[in-house]
Parts: C-alpha cells; structure tokens; sequence
C-alpha cells in the first residue's frame, strides 16, 4: 500500500473511531497511528474514492433495479402464457 494511501485510511479511521467510540471510556486512537489532516493531493486522492465510490452505488442500485423489473416483466409474460396458451401449434 502507498504511503498516500496509508495516511488516508489512518485518517478515515481516526474520524470513524472518534465518531463511534464513547466520550466517556476515556479510550483514544492510539498517537502513533492518529492522523488528524492530510495534504492537498492525498485529499484529493480521497474526494475521488468518494466520487467512485458513489458512482459504483448508483450503478449498483440501477443493475438492481433493472434486473428486478426485467425479472418481473418475465413473471408476468410466463404467467400470460400459462394463462393463455398458443392456440395454434406448428
């Protein structure tokens, strides 16, 4: 892992972990892993993971939504079928 990417995820850990734990356990991220701000390009660098990250979501959500109306348009054209046979064999 690049160094760049370290700091990053030592910084999404140390917000998480500040976030999560509770005020009065006393229990802070260890000082010699704590990352408290990043440079300019390692923000960056993070921003985008966000974008991708939020892009491949949306992806996701709209395969999932695709499949689920193709399958249900399925159903319903088997259910026709079955309902309804060809009246006519060839």
């Amino acid at each position: 892992m690049d160094h760049d990417w370290s700091q990053i995820y030592l910084y999404i850990a140390t917000k998480v972990y500040e976030n999560q734990r509770s005020k009065e356990s006393g229990v802070k991220m260890p000082d010699d892993i704590r990352v408290e701000t990043l440079t300019g390009d390692q923000m960056r660098d993070l921003n985008r993971l966000k974008a991708w990250i939020y892009e491949k979501r949306g992806t996701a959500r709209l395969d999932r939504d695709r499949a689920e109306r193709r399958e249900k348009k399925e159903e319903a054209a088997a259910a026709k079928k079955a309902k309804q046979p060809a009246q006519f064999d060839f």
